[in-house]
């Protein structure tokens, strides 16, 4: 996690750093990293989440204070910083501290707690809330990956479409709630209803309830779908805009999308991995297509004007006189798009066909024709 290292560090700038320097470290990073630019390469890819998680925090300015003054402790959910200076100054009387706690407890230093004999503050707070607080603290919803399947014409055009995926979603039968229908909730009688309680020492802190895990409400038997979860698994209908150029393992991001977030936090994202079909007639080398172009004897030995089909449309495509089967036609831009500008080009390669062989007038053309072949066709045919 990048809260547990030096977040300055991350992103490759000094503490004193001015927040437009944050922001420009942090682009250059991204882009150097994201995971659209280097496909399939999971160290750049957790290396951009890294980075991402970093700016979150250095890129706000209220965040940035707790960070340098509290290090990861003050991005805890539930801090309170008043308490947690509390704590520093009662850690720093002279004399030493009530209750063995050692003399000179406290941060240590901008980067956060630490030092004083050896004594680590932050191990107090990490303490605190693993043995506090048993609500789980508020995160965004897991993202949820799924395939989608693209025609090529799609791809090079571009277009909207209904996608139908399973996904988490809020129990009906509960409300999300957890408890079964009817099931009452009872005022927790620790806290009250209130959700805190009170922790003795030195200096008081209020803390989150052990026995609600904050929520200030003991709830009744579990719902019966669900399991007490709050969530079920449904299809969602969704219309997904698709980007001309698209390629085959790139992804679509749904923003929300995903999976319910964690006591109130936000959804997830939903992440479509493009899968391209493959069309038979249509042979794919990087941006630019490659389409047989059926042509008979006539139209290759004296030349046409032929009708042909593109996406998106129909062109007329003149064949010059004399094309041998092989022979390549470019209509140039009327290739596959690229998601940074640009476009291959189509190909049509001629594909001569012969006519079938059934009348003597046919097979008396063929006589006539093989008397116009210069030399031997198959001079210098070897393996």
């Amino acid at each position: 996690m990048a809260a547990e290292r030096d977040l300055y560090a991350i992103l490759g700038v000094p503490r004193d750093a001015s927040a437009e320097q944050i922001k420009s470290a942090y682009r250059r990073l991204a882009r150097k990293y994201h995971p659209d630019v280097n496909k399939g390469d999971k160290k750049a890819e957790e290396r951009f989440k890294e980075i991402s998680a970093a700016f979150e925090v250095l890129g706000d300015p209220a965040r940035r204070k707790l960070w340098d003054e509290f290090g990861p402790a003050g991005l805890r959910p539930g801090f309170n910083p008043d308490e947690a200076r509390e704590w520093r100054r009662w850690g720093g009387m002279p004399g030493g501290a009530p209750g063995g706690m050692p003399r000179g407890a406290g941060p240590g230093g901008s980067a956060g707690f630490g030092g004083g004999e050896g004594f680590d503050f932050s191990s107090i707070l990490d303490d605190l809330f693993r043995q506090s607080s048993g609500r789980p603290s508020r995160a965004a919803g897991a993202d949820i990956e799924a395939a989608l399947e693209v025609d090529l014409a799609d791809a090079v055009l571009g277009a909207e479409r209904d996608v139908t995926i399973e996904r988490p979603t809020g129990c009906e039968a509960c409300g999300g709630s957890g408890t079964a229908k009817g099931g009452r909730p009872r005022t927790c009688p620790r806290c009250h209803g209130t959700g805190r309680e009170r922790m003795a020492g030195p200096i008081p802190m209020n803390m989150p309830c052990g026995e609600c895990r904050g929520s200030g409400v003991l709830e009744g038997p579990p719902c019966p779908v669900c399991g007490g979860s709050g969530e079920v698994t449904a299809p969602v209908r969704l219309r997904v805009k698709i980007p001309a150029g698209v390629e085959e393992g790139s992804r679509i991001r749904l923003a929300g999308q995903g999976g319910p977030g964690v006591a109130g936090g936000p959804p997830g994202d939903l992440l479509l991995q493009i899968r391209l079909k493959d069309r038979a007639n249509v042979r794919r080398d990087g941006l630019d297509l490659y389409v047989d172009l059926p042509l008979t004897v006539g139209e290759a030995l004296e030349g046409a004007e032929v009708d042909v089909p593109v996406f998106g449309g129909r062109v007329r495509l003149r064949v010059p006189a004399g094309i041998q089967s092989g022979g390549k036609l470019r209509l140039r831009g009327k290739g596959m798009p690229s998601l940074r500008g640009g476009h291959g080009d189509l190909f049509f390669v001629a594909k001569v066909m012969l006519p079938r062989p059934d009348g003597e007038d046919v097979r008396e053309a063929a006589r006539v024709l093989e008397k116009h072949y210069a030399g031997q066709v198959r001079e210098g045919f070897v393996l």
